[in-house]
């Protein structure tokens, strides 16, 4: 399961933050949802970065890998939940990086008295 963000992630224009209050905003199942949408797509986006910035494409980075280029584009899209960690390492050694995991305080909301 993705690790949740401390703070939690409003969208910052008005039509987004109006949807977010109107459908997710008090909801924990839904608040829930949107943090691991939120930390899925983070993962995509900097895998891609990183492929970018190496200046491979994902069927040459899925060679390095050993894997197929679908799978590289499954791992970049934003909506795919099953990142794992051996192969988020696999991919690092590929571009001469490491992964870093970090565990972060959950702020929790006051329970009412």
């Amino acid at each position: 399961m993705p690790a949740r963000k401390t703070k939690k992630q409003k969208p910052s224009s008005p039509a987004l933050k109006n949807l977010y209050e109107r459908f997710i905003e008090g909801d924990a199942e839904q608040e829930t949802a949107y943090e691991d949408h939120l930390a899925n797509a983070e993962i995509a986006r900097k895998l891609c970065d990183l492929r970018d910035k190496a200046g491979l494409s994902q069927r040459e980075l899925a060679k390095l890998v050993g894997t197929s280029a679908s799978v590289i584009c499954r791992l970049e899209d934003a909506d795919y939940n099953g990142h794992s960690l051996s192969m988020l390492q696999r991919i690092a050694a590929a571009l001469d990086k490491r992964v870093q995991i970090r565990f972060v305080p959950v702020r929790r909301k006051a329970q009412p008295i």
